[in-house]
């Protein structure tokens, strides 16, 4: 295991392909797959080679223009017509992170909106693709400096408690809820983060630990069901979490655990904070009732490596997601501010009409 990493970029533009950190190899490899096609770059986010909305965002949008670069005609019609299909092979990846629809959306858009010939548009497309690269490190690491501001002012040091991996390894860089803990540990807020192992995949006990370990911020893991005990003992001061897709009335969709985990933190009366990106905020939605929810193979569940769990016989239903009610959030934490879940409407950036386009 490689024992400091100053900087985690999960995904990164380098020699006219795509580096992506495989995340299904941590935290015991530490290695990068090289994307150099559409199709390819779309098995990667199905298979979460990449994960995390603002992550997925970012590699869609290469994912775009890398089937563009593919596409072998000079008539601006049929070169819209192609980048149409690519669109719709990356869209047909996730259907619960948002941020997807957004950035590939946003590509579109770019691409209807140039003018000249067909290599001006492929251009244009790859310094669209760079430009949400950067806004969504920008954007982190505002985030992060947001939710410093509204974090508990007692005990002088907080222990924070997250769910599954809103972390560097989500984004581009930095980090959602994570980038809370990154800039809480910079100002000597923090005690100690606890993360939840997050099952199926396991996100918090192979990302999230191993993002801590590699800047040295202590870190307890649990087990999911531990969460309320350790709220009861007194051992959490606050919650954040991540999001994948937030409705216009504040309901989140993030990993699957996090609602009953938003639960717990209301009965201790506890502050439970979602930490994501406006771009995160689907406007269309009125409520969480109608954000789509991911179910995956249920082998997730019943093996482990080779090893089977459970008898034959037995149905299994693995979603990916679940939905918090957006009473039980505290606050929602954007790039703006620390955001009132009622107050979200008021906030919806012009950018946001992409996904209604």
């Amino acid at each position: 295991m490689t024992s400091s990493i100053n900087q985690v970029y999960p995904v990164i533009w380098h020699n006219n392909s795509v580096s992506l950190i495989d995340q299904t190899r941590l935290p015991n490899e530490y290695t990068f797959v090289e994307i150099h096609r559409s199709e390819d770059m779309a098995q990667a986010i199905k298979t979460m080679i990449v994960r995390g909305a603002p992550a997925i965002g970012v590699a869609a949008a290469y994912g775009m223009y890398l089937g563009a670069r593919e596409i072998e005609t000079g008539d601006r019609h049929e070169f819209l017509q192609h980048l149409d299909k690519v669109a719709q092979l990356l869209r047909s990846t996730r259907p619960t992170a948002v941020n997807l629809f957004w950035a590939i959306s946003r590509m579109l858009k770019a691409a209807y909106e140039t003018l000249g010939t067909v290599e001006d548009i492929k251009q244009i497309l790859l310094q669209t693709a760079q430009a949400i690269n950067i806004e969504d490190l920008q954007t982190c690491h505002a985030i992060g400096d947001n939710g410093l501001a509204v974090l508990p002012t007692t005990p002088e040091k907080l222990t924070l408690l997250t769910h599954c991996n809103a972390g560097a390894l989500a984004t581009a860089g930095y980090g959602t809820a994570l980038g809370v803990v990154r800039s809480a540990w910079r100002e000597g807020r923090l005690e100690r983060v606890f993360a939840d192992e997050t099952r199926p995949r396991l996100q918090g006990a192979k990302l999230t630990t191993w993002e801590c370990v590699q800047e040295g911020i202590p870190v307890t893991l649990i087990t999911d069901n531990m969460a309320a005990h350790c709220m009861k003992q007194g051992l959490i001061h606050v919650v954040v979490v991540g999001a994948d897709r937030i409705a216009a009335n504040g309901d989140a969709a993030n990993k699957i655990g996090t609602y009953s985990l938003a639960i717990a933190a209301k009965a201790h009366n506890i502050p439970f904070f979602v930490a994501a990106p406006l771009s995160t905020v689907d406007f269309e939605l009125t409520d969480g009732s109608k954000i789509p929810i991911e179910e995956r193979d249920p082998t997730e569940i019943y093996q482990v490596g080779d090893t089977i769990l459970t008898p034959g016989g037995v149905d299994f239903y693995n979603p990916a997601f679940d939905v918090t009610p957006a009473e039980l959030i505290t606050a929602i934490i954007t790039e703006n501010g620390a955001i009132a879940p009622g107050e979200l409407v008021k906030s919806q950036p012009q950018h946001s009409k992409l996904l209604a386009e």
